[in-house]
């Protein structure tokens, strides 16, 4: 059990110190890299739960298609890529005020409703049974979001011939 804890604190410490570069760089390409890694780290994190399906998914997925999306329309579009000192916001504080309120409240919700209740991986599903899962009772959000990426590519290369 220490070897997972250890795992896992590693990778949520890349993972957050990923996510804090992702919104604070002022280059759009890094961005989507730091992206890649954020959700490089949540396919680990579905490792060490023993949801290998739902891990190799992520990566294929997210990381394969939608960072691929992203830069696909951050090149067609013709998008500024360095750095851009007027998209800068000087308040600062407000946000980072309510990213710990959200966080305390988080923290005060999952503490209340879970206690000190161990968590159980007695009752792991099969790649089937999450297949079923997937595409039985979430097959409409499931296309949705294919729709949803494939008109943004569309978008994408249509802004890019406007001209």
């Amino acid at each position: 059990m220490v070897a997972e804890n250890i795992s896992f604190y590693l990778l949520a410490v890349a993972m957050v110190a990923a996510a804090v570069r992702l919104v604070t760089t002022k280059n759009v390409v890094r961005a989507a890299l730091y992206l890649a890694i954020v959700l490089a780290g949540a396919a680990g994190i579905f490792i060490l739960l023993l949801a290998e399906f739902v891990a190799w998914v992520q990566v294929l997925v997210y990381i394969g298609a939608v960072v691929v999306l992203l830069l696909f329309g951050v090149m067609l579009t013709r998008a500024p890529i360095g750095r851009e000192s007027d998209l800068d916001n000087d308040s600062r504080w407000v946000p980072a005020l309510v990213a710990v309120f959200l966080l305390g409240a988080l923290v005060a919700m999952l503490s209340d409703a879970f206690g000190s209740q161990d968590i159980s991986f007695g009752s792991i599903q099969r790649t089937a049974d999450v297949s079923d899962s997937i595409f039985g009772a979430y097959v409409i959000p499931f296309e949705v979001a294919s729709v949803l990426l494939l008109a943004a590519l569309v978008g994408a290369v249509a802004l890019a011939r406007r001209d």
